[in-house]
């Protein structure tokens, strides 16, 4: 204990109150605002899962520092160049549209506001989804529809057309009817609504998924494999029912089955809002945990 505290002294000293400045307030709300910025961003991109694993590094290197562990160390020291340029090469499209987005919009300086937006759906969606999905089924209509989870889809809603409409059977159905203009690609959904048709989403190179799956259940399971999505699949050659989460197909669903799993994100996804509002965040993985069972 005497070296975390003796760490700690030596490492946060210049925290020390000191004669704070105009320039100095200044520039602290400048820095602010900078960061909430890119947090936003971050949030809705695939960098958000880098981020949790940066922080996860950044907690082993202040252990390595406070216990000199010094193999740790010599191999933080060593690769951080590396690692830095391997990171925007990895998300140069993240970092290009962000800079392009930066030069399109006017940022208000003082909207800090973290809004968050109600993703639980009602009983009612459930039902239409469900109907929907069976009645493509049975005359083998070809569908593929993704329910959004935590993580945001902002960068795959932009690849399709904008819908912004309430969920209903007929509607869906009409937009995956064969040689209509929106067939062809995939429905994200928020909530209650159909947010945009025709998305284009990333294939999964999963060499053990079996040969017979084609390009619509690669891309439901590629999705789910980068993201927390809930892909319903409709199969064109043989109207059967899958389903795509957490990187796993599950094939030949019926009804009842797909029923209650839309029923159980719907419950977690309550959960979830509701700990965000009360502030509840402690108790929140062991309500969601509970709700799983």
């Amino acid at each position: 204990m005497q070296r975390i505290k003796e760490w700690f002294e030596s490492y946060f000293s210049y925290l020390a109150p000191k004669n704070i400045l105009f320039t100095d307030i200044v520039e602290i709300i400048l820095i602010t605002i900078v960061i909430y910025h890119l947090i936003i961003w971050i949030r809705d991109t695939k960098a958000w899962s880098l981020v949790k694993g940066l922080a996860f590094l950044v907690i082993i290197w202040i252990a390595a520092e406070m216990f000199q562990f010094n193999a740790i160390r010599w191999i933080f020291v060593n690769t951080i160049n590396v690692g830095i340029i391997a990171l925007i090469i990895i998300f140069q499209p993240e970092l290009r549209r962000a800079l392009e987005q930066l030069g399109r919009r006017n940022i208000s300086l003082f909207s800090l506001d973290f809004k968050n937006e109600n993703k639980r759906f009602s009983d009612r969606t459930v039902s239409e989804l469900v109907s929907a999905t069976f009645d493509m089924a049975a005359v083998k209509t070809g569908a593929l529809m993704v329910i959004e989870g935590e993580t945001s889809l902002g960068e795959y809603e932009r690849t399709g057309i904008k819908i912004d409409a309430e969920i209903s059977a007929g509607l869906l159905i009409n937009i995956f009817e064969h040689n209509t203009p929106l067939h062809d690609g995939a429905v994200i959904i928020r909530g209650d609504r159909i947010t945009a048709a025709t998305c284009i989403l990333p294939v999964s190179d999963n060499m053990q998924l079996s040969k017979e799956l084609g390009t619509r259940h690669r891309a439901g399971v590629g999705l789910s494999e980068i993201t927390d999505a809930f892909v319903i699949i409709v199969s064109e050659e043989n109207g059967k029912v899958s389903l795509a989460r957490n990187g796993q197909l599950i094939r030949g669903v019926d009804e009842m089955y797909l029923k209650s799993k839309l029923a159980e994100i719907q419950k977690n996804s309550a959960i979830i809002n509701n700990a965000i509002k009360t502030g509840g965040t402690r108790k929140l993985g062991r309500k969601a945990e509970k709700a799983g069972k």
